[in-house]
């Protein structure tokens, strides 16, 4: 079930997980067609999760994040968990992802309460590979769709504020650390124009104002830096390509993405 994790939370939270603090990537040749973005370091963490691995697969709607996970998802000691969208159009009879699609003020809370616990399961189910490869997680859900909803002025303070607090408890308190962000890249356009062409139900009244609007917040915190850290080492791999060039491109950046002596951070 969706709570069970709840029952663990409290008795790890005592033993007090730290927030992960800022590091810089250590430096080594960069796979073809990618760029490797520096981050501040966090002290410690070579100790944690038995040298488990956790790489989030972000970007834009549309950016091609599902292709990138099915396209690994039969590497040998490698496990998928694709974003939990069918939850978020269905709890118990209700559509809260299609609901904010068609008015945020109203249900971008709703939605949003409902992602952060869903990417939080996500986080915390137990990992039975060497490495989980996830599609977004619950850094994105906050630092992207949620500060778009607030900035955007279709979430109310209070909201956001509140919404806020509960991301900041369990980032101090849960293991839900990154080792590897890959930022699929991509400009508005290409993705509006593939958000067109797949026809999901919900997305047929997103406008293109909406993808410029998250693409510039991941510019803003995996590229440029911004108010919020990047929450691993950041690969970033330019998508605005056909199918057939991406695949090529997943292909080239396997061994850089599965080897975690890349993703080390400097002294």
């Amino acid at each position: 079930m969706l709570l069970r994790p709840l029952r663990g939370w409290a008795a790890r939270a005592l033993r007090g997980f730290g927030r992960e603090s800022p590091g810089i990537p250590a430096p080594g040749a960069r796979p073809p067609g990618a760029q490797h973005r520096a981050w501040l370091p966090d002290k410690g963490r070579e100790n944690e999760k038995e040298k488990k691995s956790v790489i989030c697969v972000e970007g834009n709607i549309a950016s091609g994040k599902t292709t990138c996970l099915e396209f690994f998802s039969n590497t040998t000691d490698v496990e998928v968990l694709m974003e939990p969208v069918s939850k978020w159009r269905n709890v118990r009879g209700h559509n809260p992802l299609g609901l904010m699609y068609q008015d945020a003020c109203r249900w971008g809370l709703t939605l949003q309460t409902y992602v952060q616990l869903t990417m939080l399961d996500q986080h915390t189910r137990p990992q039975t590979s060497p490495v989980r490869l996830m599609e977004r997680s619950i850094y994105s859900a906050r630092y992207i769709f949620v500060e778009n909803l607030y900035r955007s002025g279709k979430m109310p303070e209070v909201d956001y504020v509140v919404l806020s607090e509960w991301f900041d408890w369990i980032v101090r308190n849960i293991q839900v650390s990154v080792d590897l962000i890959v930022y699929l890249r991509t400009t508005p356009e290409i993705c509006y124009q593939r958000l067109k062409m797949r026809c999901r139900e919900e997305e047929k009244v997103i406008p293109l104002e909406y993808l410029d609007a998250v693409h510039r917040l991941y510019e803003e915190w995996l590229i440029t830096g911004g108010l919020f850290p990047a929450a691993a080492p950041v690969l970033v791999i330019d998508a605005d390509h056909s199918m057939e060039k991406m695949l090529q491109l997943f292909e080239q950046n396997r061994a850089w993405m599965f080897t975690p002596e890349n993703w080390k951070r400097g002294p």
